[in-house]
């Protein structure tokens, strides 16, 4: 029988599900980029507002990278709650700040802001967004270079000594490597947990595995992913590893290892999480408030969920001796002139 998904009872497949059951994350809607040149966004200070939830490794990353460079004086941070509002559409809200409103831009939920800026906008509202104080605008939700954005142009404004993370000699490598921790690995754990298809799910287990197996053997003689000094690369796979045993591996079925069951990559994902910037803007309880019980790309009202107790957070300062790979004392690679 044909399903007739006119009927208000009908449930539809979320738009990101492909015909084969695979999930295709959408596109970025506000891409214009951070810059000096015609069209570009301009980079001054106390003009944008970086919104984000710390249940989202997205937008994780770039308050990781915003904290390392030392852009929070000039860049202001507002924070949604972890957990989606029950609402006819999938949407983040400001209940964690006073009367449930972002107190700089007066907005309740996410949708709010990128309706106001593009009143055609039909998909999901993301984090991290950029919103331009100024025009009250969303400016900028592309997830994928915003850390770029920080570490190269908005130079002029980081702190003293601030660590370079995206060497000019290493870019090309670093762009590389981040598109196959993107694809495998950050958006990886999605394309298993919302798979809607055995073989799609599988497919994409096998990928991530099999990537996080290979960069297993890459991190077994060398500190960091380039060596011995962090980079956007490390930012980009800590977001993940960091979640990973306490909201993918059971919440997305990506279940044939626990992180803290490989050798190198739990030593460094514990080393990065006990340096400044990464422990410090990681919200294990709104983690696993999100993706346990929280609604995600499909909703599915009167369920109840049980949120995990564990697990025990003492063993994230636990000693690593990482740093016996490198030859250095320091984690950064500290700009020239500084």
């Amino acid at each position: 029988m044909k399903e007739n998904f006119d009927t208000p009872n009908a449930v539809k497949k979320p738009v990101e599900i492909s015909k084969d059951g695979s999930f295709k994350r959408q596109t970025n809607r506000f891409t214009t980029p951070f810059g000096n040149g015609p069209g570009d966004l301009p980079v001054e200070a106390n003009r944008y507002r970086l919104l984000w939830s710390p249940a989202c490794p997205w937008a994780h990353r770039s308050v990781i990278v915003r904290r390392v460079l030392g852009l929070e004086n000039v860049i202001s941070l507002g924070t949604a709650s972890p957990m989606r509002p029950i609402l006819p559409r999938v949407d983040w809200e400001f209940s964690l700040d006073e009367n449930s409103t972002d107190p700089v831009l007066g907005i309740r939920y996410m949708s709010e802001i990128y309706l106001k800026t593009d009143p055609e906008y039909a998909g999901r509202p993301t984090v991290p967004v950029i919103v331009d104080v100024l025009k009250n605008e969303a400016v900028n939700n592309d997830y994928f270079k915003l850390t770029n954005y920080f570490e190269t142009v908005w130079e002029p404004f980081h702190k003293n000594s601030a660590p370079d993370l995206y060497p000019e000699h290493l870019r090309a490598d670093i762009d590389a490597l981040n598109d196959d921790i993107f694809h495998d690995i950050n958006n990886g754990v999605y394309k298993c947990g919302f798979a809607q298809s055995q073989e799609s799910y599988e497919e994409a287990y096998d990928r991530l595995f099999s990537r996080l197996d290979e960069l297993e053997e890459r991190l077994s003689n060398q500190r960091f992913l380039f060596g011995d000094y962090i980079t956007d690369s490390d930012v980009r796979l800590f977001a993940t590893l960091v979640r990973f045993d306490a909201a993918y591996y059971n919440g997305f079925n990506t279940n044939r290892n626990l992180i803290r069951e490989y050798n190198h990559l739990w030593g460094y994902v514990r080393d990065l999480y006990q340096t400044e910037g990464f422990g410090d803007t990681t919200d294990f309880d709104a983690i696993k408030k999100h993706y346990h019980t929280s609604i995600t790309i499909s909703p599915e009202k009167n369920e109840v969920k049980i949120l995990p107790k564990g697990p025990d957070l003492t063993i994230w300062n636990s000693e690593h001796n990482r740093h016996l790979l490198s030859s250095q004392d320091d984690k950064f690679l500290i700009k020239k002139g500084s």
